[in-house]
């Protein structure tokens, strides 16, 4: 008997996380309506984003080449999506940010203050140089994704998809329970940031690059208001930790690369004054907990995949069974 598939639906576990999660940013956003300027349009998107990843994966059925790939190449820009909600909902429902027990934690650990004493060692070389690799953050997992691609290892693809996608995630909810804006506010001038850490040609651009998708393009009136709060716990070092692990399990043939850049990256968090280091401390635990609950996870969304194929094929055999019967 040939083999059978399902007919309507090509889920990956990957697509079962972002249907919860926008279920979740949707409740958030009906119970603090009264908060969030914008919840009705916040609704109508995590609506879009579950109806887009259901015909996705409807369209998937058939393992169409397009289809396949679109079906990993849409969490890039849902990463970006989400995070840009978040934005939308932090503030308004937490009122409060909490950078100044950060800099007490990273006071108590250091008795002194890291990105003051990494000031010390700054210059324009050093700057350019980590401020180029800290741009390298959101494409390392799509650099990530492409080698796995030409070592046709789509099973690890598929895992390093999820596991990803559940971190980013993870630190969302992060930036919800502990609010912060980092350094670069709080220990430092914000508008002296350009003087005091010059770089040589793409630094200003690309520090300009950051604070615009982080809700503050150049010129903005008090910056420290309205900036993102997600200091804590750093995604930038959650996520390089990740992608530098799977690399490794993977075998990925850049994953020297990886390694160095991020070393690099995360230090370059509290160099540029991005991040306390207790920040990075945070991420190094997220990190180990998206590891750790993701493996069972993901392995509970392919087991529901197995069962509902089983069940699907025995339907399929019942149905055939009895239509030879009646014949």
């Amino acid at each position: 008997m040939e083999k059978r598939k399902r007919i309507f639906f090509n889920f990956n576990p990957v697509d079962f996380i972002v249907i919860i999660f926008s279920l979740f940013l949707t409740i958030l956003n009906l119970v603090f309506f009264k908060k969030i300027e914008h919840w009705q349009t916040n609704i109508i998107v995590n609506g879009l984003i579950i109806s887009f990843v259901l015909f996705i994966a409807y369209k998937d059925v058939n393992n169409n080449l397009f289809w396949k790939y679109l079906h990993y190449i849409y969490l890039v820009p849902l990463i970006l999506i989400f995070f840009k909600e978040i934005y939308y909902i932090v503030d308004p429902i937490r009122g409060v940010i909490y950078d100044d027990v950060l800099i007490k934690i990273d006071r108590m650990i250091f008795k002194t203050d890291p990105t003051h004493e990494l000031y010390k060692i700054a210059n324009p070389f050093l700057t350019e140089l980590l401020q180029i690799v800290y741009a390298t953050f959101f494409f390392l997992p799509i650099i990530l994704g492409v080698d796995l691609i030409l070592q046709n290892k789509y099973k690890e693809l598929d895992y390093s998809a999820f596991i990803i996608v559940y971190g980013f995630l993870l630190s969302y909810i992060g930036y919800i329970l502990v609010p912060a804006i980092g350094p670069r506010f709080t220990l430092h001038n914000f508008e002296l940031n350009d003087a005091e850490l010059p770089g040589l040609f793409l630094t200003n651009f690309l520090r300009e690059v950051v604070n615009t998708g982080e809700s503050i393009p150049k010129g903005t009136i008090n910056p420290a208001a309205v900036v993102q709060r997600d200091a804590f716990p750093s995604g930038h070092t959650q996520m390089t930790l990740l992608v530098m692990i799977l690399a490794v399990k993977f075998r990925s043939r850049l994953k020297y690369f990886f390694i160095i850049d991020g070393i690099l990256l995360i230090f370059a968090t509290v160099y540029l004054r991005y991040h306390y280091v207790v920040d990075l401390i945070g991420g190094f635990i997220f990190m180990l907990f998206t590891l750790w609950s993701g493996k069972y996870i993901y392995n509970f969304c392919k087991e529901m995949r197995t069962v509902e194929q089983v069940i699907f094929n025995c339907r399929v055999i019942l149905n055939e069974k009895s239509f030879e019967q009646e014949k």
